[in-house]
């Protein structure tokens, strides 16, 4: 058969309309399909009722060669979740407050353009997903994707305590009047976990995360040795103590390790200063983490109800992200 009788590829697009110029970013999908002798594309739009996996499940059950994706952070986790190990390349058109994922994989914020053309002419690199599985107080359990981190405790309240306006108006600013409405009413809560091997570890903790990567918006690095395909999760238990323990966790994730840290001169100065006890890091493929109570979970910030326990593991390599070609994957 030659070449010109070779099958014709397609793309589809799932987009979230309230997030993404819908209207614009299926144009500027055709045009570029057109160009590089693909199919018109599929477009499914999100809805209340379906945040993104059912579309991603339809775009993948008509033969789509490529999966993009433009949404929020919420958007993202759910078409990731759909289209985890089925090798279709996934590309993802940052639209949300956070864009999370897009930022720890240094994508482009805001060309569409460049992230559409690498489906044609870009690099593939596979990355890891993580998968939660949430047990409520009545026993119910259910297992779901995430992308960036999962959480359980003060983080989760305050994704809740986050308002959508302020979001819409300010971006991811928005979250620290969340934190700052949280914090208020913040208590310890007592929490057992095992990493790995099973052994139990307890302490009080106001909120315990579970990374898959580690960079935040504003340059913060909440786990700055996180990487996003090395097989595993990167824990971090969120514990201060005393009147000024929240000043050591800020210490801690500011300015240890989204400053010091990128310098060898600052980290001799944290290995100097010893580990913070305000913050403490773990490190494993599977972890488990179970609260006297009930508490908040969220996962890529979106809420998922209270959960009595949570148990995280890491897939390596399960989603075929595209990248613009010859993007740089050495810090991934």
């Amino acid at each position: 058969m030659s070449a010109d009788d070779s099958p014709r590829r397609r793309a589809a697009l799932v987009v979230n309309p309230v997030k993404a110029d819908a209207p614009r970013l299926r144009a500027l999908l055709e045009s570029l399909s057109t160009s590089a002798g693909w199919l018109p594309p599929a477009v499914w739009e999100t809805s209340v009722a379906d945040p993104g996996q059912a579309a991603t499940r339809r775009a993948l059950d008509e033969g789509a060669d490529a999966v993009l994706v433009a949404g929020g952070d919420g958007t993202v986790r759910a078409v990731a979740e759909a289209i985890a190990g089925s090798g279709v390349p996934l590309a993802i058109l940052p639209s949300g407050t956070g864009n999370l994922l897009a930022r720890n994989l240094a994508l482009p914020l805001d060309d569409p353009s460049t992230m559409i053309r690498a489906v044609f002419t870009g690099d593939l690199h596979p990355i890891d997903i993580g998968w939660a599985a949430i047990t409520r107080s009545d026993g119910e359990s259910s297992e779901h994707a995430f992308v960036v981190l999962a959480g359980i405790g003060l983080d989760a309240d305050m994704i809740a305590n986050t308002r959508p306006d302020w979001k819409r108006a300010v971006g991811w600013v928005a979250y620290l009047d969340g934190a700052a409405r949280s914090l208020a009413n913040s208590k310890p809560f007592r929490v057992v976990y095992a990493i790995d091997d099973g052994r139990l570890h307890s302490t009080k903790a106001h909120s315990m995360l579970f990374a898959n990567c580690g960079a935040l918006p504003a340059g913060i690095s909440l786990i700055p040795d996180a990487s996003i395909a090395d097989e595993q999760l990167d824990i971090a238990v969120i514990r201060p103590r005393g009147p000024f323990g929240w000043l050591a966790v800020w210490r801690t994730v500011w300015w240890q390790n989204s400053v010091l840290r990128r310098t060898e001169a600052g980290r001799r100065i944290i290995r100097l200063s010893g580990e913070s006890k305000s913050v403490l890091f773990e490190r494993g493929s599977t972890a488990e983490a179970a609260a006297e109570e009930p508490r908040p979970i969220e996962l890529d910030g979106d809420e998922f109800g209270e959960g009595a326990r949570i148990r995280c593991r890491i897939d390596p390599g399960a989603l075929q992200i595209v990248l613009p070609a010859g993007h740089d994957v050495t810090r991934l």
